[in-house]
């Protein structure tokens, strides 16, 4: 994503060797949508026309009536025109004959594409958007997101585009041209002429201005927390074209932004993080086996941090918030357990709001519901810890382990994978 290429992402130096995924935050739409989305705000992009099945993509082609169309894979997920399919197909975005339609489709639709920003396990193409071939003779790259050094949206354009953006800054930075647009004013026109200036438009630059000004009206009026168009191209006519689009978009926007919401696709994501969001409970899968349920992110990264320095790795990041019930924390440890990786659980809780005795509580109810086998490592301390600790040491449960302190709980999580 641009946000990495612009930016330096400090890391915690006690996690350094864990490969943590970034969380996704904001909801995220398809290209099809993306650019319905965007043509209902004025903004001018390609026709296209999204299918499900083979014989859809087909009639869709055939309706389009040119010779050549452009068959594009729907996944969340940048790179797709180098990525590689499972069953050995290169790329998911192709330039090919309409007779040939069929022919893609079938090797196209139900399959996995694995491209560098999906991770080895890919993502699943249930949609392909079947697009007119464009003529395009200029590619630029245009994105507006929120930048926290400006406070307000931040306008980013080169006048390359169609091609990595994170590349091109890494080797050729002064080409990057950055607007910063008052949140208050808006675009002004002396914004949007800067911006149509740095991106080199060898059309109509006051048509260019009205496209500029269109991508930021949907930015505010739809909520996002980023719109990114690559490539913003002109057509050899001059038409100013957004010929592909990244939309993001606030959760906190949700209750008013419900259509666009309706659009999420599930099947994008981790199933893990899809049930734990159910039930109010933030979870991030790692790649390390030992389990980590606490409440408050920055009791989760000390938790992490810590097992990493007593040579463990942690298997997820899973927040119970302040105000879980016993039901949240059953559903908590079977999102925790559906991962075969895990081999321990550790429980770190610190009761200010969220009261021991309940954790407590829900522990014993959620080690019943889903049959524990594996150790559990259990450290409360706060409200309530005293009937917290007693709940605990009642009832008996099979393969827990009490930790003193969150060092000693750490070490003893540790030490029951070891053996």
């Amino acid at each position: 994503m641009l946000r990495q290429a612009v930016s330096r992402v400090t890391r915690r130096p006690a996690l350094s060797r864990v490969p943590l995924r970034i969380p996704r935050r904001h909801l995220n739409i398809h290209e099809y949508q993306s650019a319905a989305l965007m043509e209902s705000k004025g903004v001018n992009v390609p026709f296209g026309v999204a299918v499900q099945t083979v014989e859809e993509a087909v009639k869709a082609a055939a309706e389009m009536g040119d010779e050549e169309v452009v068959i594009k894979s729907q996944i969340l997920a940048g790179g797709r025109g180098l990525g590689t399919f499972t069953n050995g197909l290169q790329g998911g975005v192709h330039i090919i004959k309409t007779s040939e339609v069929g022919e893609y489709a079938s090797k196209m639709l139900g399959e996995t594409l694995v491209t560098k920003q999906t991770g080895p396990a890919g993502k699943p193409v249930s949609t392909l958007l079947l697009a007119k071939k464009m003529n395009l003779v200029n590619e630029m790259y245009f994105a507006i997101l929120l930048d926290r050094a400006s406070q307000g949206p931040m306008v980013i354009a080169c006048a390359q585009g169609g091609t990595s953006i994170e590349d091109l800054a890494e080797e050729d930075p002064d080409q990057i041209i950055k607007v910063p647009i008052d949140s208050i004013v808006g675009m002004t026109d002396e914004d949007a002429a800067e911006i149509v200036q740095g991106l080199q438009i060898g059309g109509s630059h006051e048509a260019a201005k009205e496209q500029v000004q269109a991508l930021y009206k949907l930015f505010i009026e739809a909520d996002c927390t980023m719109v990114e168009v690559n490539p913003l191209a002109e057509d050899d006519t001059g038409l100013l074209i957004a010929a592909d689009a990244k939309i993001g978009f606030d959760d906190n926007a949700a209750f008013r932004q419900k259509k666009i919401f309706d659009m999420r696709d599930e099947s994008q994501e981790d199933p893990r993080e899809v049930a734990a969001a159910k039930w109010d409970l933030n979870y991030i899968g790692l790649d390390g086996s030992i389990g980590c349920m606490v409440n408050g992110a920055g009791l989760a990264m000390a938790t992490m941090d810590i097992v990493q320095m007593h040579g463990g790795t942690p298997a997820n990041f899973l927040d119970v918030g302040g105000a879980a019930s016993e039901e949240n924390i059953t559903e908590a440890f079977k999102i925790i357990t559906s991962d075969p990786a895990v081999k321990a659980i550790l429980v770190n809780i610190f009761g200010g709001i969220m009261r021991c005795d309940v954790i407590a509580n829900g522990i014993v109810a959620a080690v019943a519901a889903t049959e524990l086998k594996i150790p559990l490592i259990v450290r409360l301390e706060g409200t309530n810890v005293e009937a917290g600790l007693k709940i605990i040491e009642e009832s008996n449960l099979p393969g827990l382990i009490a930790a003193h302190n969150l060092d000693d709980a750490a070490i003893k999580a540790v030490q029951s994978i070891s053996n």
